[in-house]
């Protein structure tokens, strides 16, 4: 059995923004992850004000206001929250 790594670069979040159906994460790096805001029903239920209060980690995001926290590797590897 053999491993394949890849270099994931840079995981820190520069912007979150939220359209009427995703999530969409711009990394440090430029690229962008955009995911169905439906794999999220905090996030998709919360307020406007709910969402735009975030904080982010280290290779995360985190709204306190809703005790949700996703990581970037999650987002790319397409989990959904539980």
């Amino acid at each position: 059995m053999s491993i394949l790594e890849i270099d994931v670069g840079d995981l820190q979040a520069r912007s979150v923004e939220f359209t009427a159906t995703e999530l969409v994460v711009t990394l440090a790096d430029g690229r962008r992850i955009a995911t169905p805001l439906a794999w999220y029903p905090r996030l998709k239920n919360a307020s406007a004000t709910q969402r735009n209060n975030f904080e982010v980690m280290s290779m995360g995001i985190h709204w306190p206001d809703l005790d949700e926290d996703l990581s970037i590797a999650g987002m790319l590897k397409g989990r959904h929250a539980v």
